[in-house]
């Protein structure tokens, strides 16, 4: 659905080889030209161009919601979750709190949904998130990416939080030094730090972790990141497994993006995330569309 970036055809051959066809594409034509759906088929050998949502939702198992304006991501998921299809929505999954509560409520009736950033699966951050299980052995953590600060900056909000584990009590705004440093609290009493912004150069997806036994330090291997998601995302969609993350996880991440944004906007002062409301203002979709088609343009 909406082959807005580059993921959807970097999906392709990995759900192929994990023994999952991709039979039909959907596109509303927000980022790119009229008639692209029926080359991006004809490219990846897809058998159907949908010219509806609602007729995919018919006919096909699952869906991927891939489109780069996050406020349409309800509204595209909205018919495949009345046809109990299960869906994966693309980073991230919102922009905003009323949405995030609406998706949030479909999963507590039984729909079948994820989605968000890749960084979670990744294997460095599985592997070192072990170290960072026991809050007597954490000291702080550091996570950080490039480009803008929500659509790639959600990437090193997820990083950390994949790191830590659920229960970010708040967030507030440390100040600007290059990028935007925002401070997460947790409940337990951990903290670590998120680095954000718009950068001369790109930079990878990275983290440091500090705890009793030693400093540690990794960057994300950016090959592997979009197999590790589909592997864990897959079984979950097929009925084979659990989901591999609680969605309620995911979503506290990008209640968290918010509420950086919130504090930022309030001079640094903390803001708790149960204190969020649903008219909280968040990072508009629309625009970065509208910016990620120019640009998608342009390098064409």
């Amino acid at each position: 659905m909406d082959p807005d970036t580059s993921h959807p055809e970097s999906f392709i051959p990995i759900l192929r080889s994990l023994g999952h066809e991709v039979v039909g594409v959907c596109d509303h034509g927000e980022v790119n030209p009229a008639g692209y759906a029926e080359t991006f088929a004809s490219d990846h050998g897809i058998e159907r161009v949908y010219a509806s949502v609602e007729e995919m939702a018919e006919q096909v198992d699952m869906a991927f919601i891939h489109s780069c304006n996050w406020d349409v991501h309800v509204a595209r998921a909205l018919p495949f979750v009345h046809a109990r299809k299960a869906v994966f929505i693309d980073k991230p999954l919102a922009g905003n709190v009323r949405d995030l509560l609406q998706i949030k409520e479909w999963a507590s009736r039984g729909a079948v949904v994820t989605g968000g950033s890749a960084l979670r699966y990744a294997p460095e951050v599985q592997a070192l998130r072990r170290q960072a299980a026991a809050p007597h052995s954490f000291i702080y953590a550091l996570s950080g990416c490039a480009n803008d600060e929500y659509y790639y900056g959600i990437h090193a909000f997820t990083l950390l939080h994949g790191l830590l584990g659920p229960g970010i009590r708040s967030v507030r705004h440390l100040g600007h030094s290059g990028q935007d440093q925002y401070e997460l609290s947790w409940s337990d009493g951990r903290r670590g730090i998120v680095s954000v912004g718009a950068t001369e150069s790109s930079h990878p997806f990275y983290a440091t972790m500090i705890t009793q036994s030693g400093v540690e330090f990794i960057t994300a291997d950016s090959s592997r990141l979009y197999r590790s998601l589909l592997e864990a995302v897959m079984p979950y969609f097929s009925g084979e497994a659990p989901a591999p993350v609680q969605l309620e996880a995911v979503i506290e991440t990008e209640l968290a993006a918010i509420a950086a944004r919130l504090s930022k906007e309030r001079g640094g002062q903390p803001v708790e995330l149960p204190s969020l409301t649903p008219d909280a203002s968040g990072y508009d979709g629309a625009a970065f569309a509208r910016a990620y088609r120019e640009q998608k343009r342009f390098s064409l």
